[in-house]
């Protein structure tokens, strides 16, 4: 009798672990590898489109001009106008990480600049190969630029006009600096430079 009882509990025990769930296997699917960029823009389409209104937008929001009608001093003054020169400054400091971006052309097959070039300009293609063969001089280039803008980005901040118009000449010396090496490195320089 106690065996019985012994062989139906063995019985019950088996009957219950044969219909309960299985436990999930682990899953064989492959690992999703983590997003990458991917460059579309050329580095032209991102100077026109981007860095370029962005950065003269910021030359321009401080300034003092004289006229027939006296000086103007112009400058952000409004919470709206300190905000569109922050998000300026943020353009240029954002413009300058996607130019750093592995992969990234100077130019699209066949683009060319809406204007002629000057004297001594590079062609696109011409501009690339100076890229290709000293990509470490045109990423520092880049940084120099994003850490000039965050020094701008960090006046706009402090609303410290001062320090917006010395760090608004420093990225225009180092916008200059990269154009002089790898756009326009033959082209005359102007009087007094």
């Amino acid at each position: 009798m106690r065996s019985m009882k012994l062989f139906g509990a063995c019985l019950a025990l088996l009957a219950i672990v044969g219909c309960s769930p299985k436990p999930a296997a682990e899953s064989t699917a492959p690992a999703v590898a983590a997003a990458q960029p991917k460059p579309v823009a050329s580095v032209l389409d991102l100077m026109l489109g981007q860095i370029d209104p962005a950065a003269d937008f910021l030359w321009e929001s401080v300034a003092t001009i004289s006229t027939d009608k006296g000086i103007e001093e112009r400058q952000p003054r409004t919470d709206a106008e300190w905000a569109e020169v922050r998000h300026k400054a943020l353009a240029v400091i954002e413009g300058a990480n996607l130019l750093m971006l592995e992969g990234r052309r100077v130019a699209h097959p066949g683009q060319q600049l809406s204007e002629a070039g000057g004297e001594g300009d590079f062609t696109p293609e011409q501009s690339q190969a100076a890229v290709d063969a000293d990509r470490a001089t045109y990423l520092a280039y880049s940084e120099a630029m994003r850490g000039v803008a965050e020094l701008l980005l960090a006046a706009i901040e402090k609303r410290d006009i001062d320090a917006m118009l010395e760090n608004g000449g420093v990225l225009d010396e180092t916008c200059e600096q990269c154009h002089r090496k790898f756009w326009y490195p033959n082209s005359p320089l102007p009087p007094g430079a």
